[in-house]
């Protein structure tokens, strides 16, 4: 089992990618069967009218220094889009309501989703500012473990990438 770990309950956004991502984590442990909750509260950050684009053809259109700003900035949204602040609102009361009272209840919790709905979460277990959150990199499929305290507060942080 990975570092040994059986979680006892699994959160995941709507999307499949991020179900699908789970669901082959839990066959790899042979952890299949836990409890699974599935909420768009958890979804990729909304681009809006970048979706479906990639980078060049944004690029052409809105040209590179709006793109770059949309992409990686805090609080500037593309067009009919989300910003990671707006995601962040969207995800943390989800992470405060479900999952928090799980982990501090003692469940080892398994949460597989997207970059900027895990970002969110990294910003507030980390204690990031906005700055420091726009600049993390978090490598997709490389799992990340936080212990907790029973105030919440990160008590150890582990980075199977490292």
């Amino acid at each position: 089992m990975a570092q040994g770990i059986r979680f006892d309950v699994g959160f995941t956004s709507a999307l499949i990618r991020a179900q699908r991502s789970l669901d082959l984590s839990l066959e790899e442990m042979g952890q299949v069967g836990i409890p699974v909750f599935k909420d768009q509260a958890l979804n990729e950050r909304d681009y809006g009218d970048l979706s479906g684009l990639n980078k060049e053809d944004a690029r052409k259109k809105w040209g590179a220094e709006k793109v770059l700003l949309w992409r990686r900035s805090y609080d500037v949204a593309p067009p009919g889009g989300e910003s990671l602040k707006d995601t962040a609102a969207r995800v943390l009361p989800y992470y405060i309501q479900e999952i928090l009272p799980r982990v501090l209840k003692g469940d080892n919790v398994l949460i597989s989703a997207h970059g900027n709905s895990l970002r969110a979460l990294v910003m507030v277990l980390e204690k990031l500012s906005p700055q420091q959150i726009v600049k993390r990199e978090l490598a997709t499929g490389v799992p990340l473990i936080y212990r907790l305290n029973a105030d919440s507060t990160v008590a150890n942080k582990q980075d199977l990438a490292a």
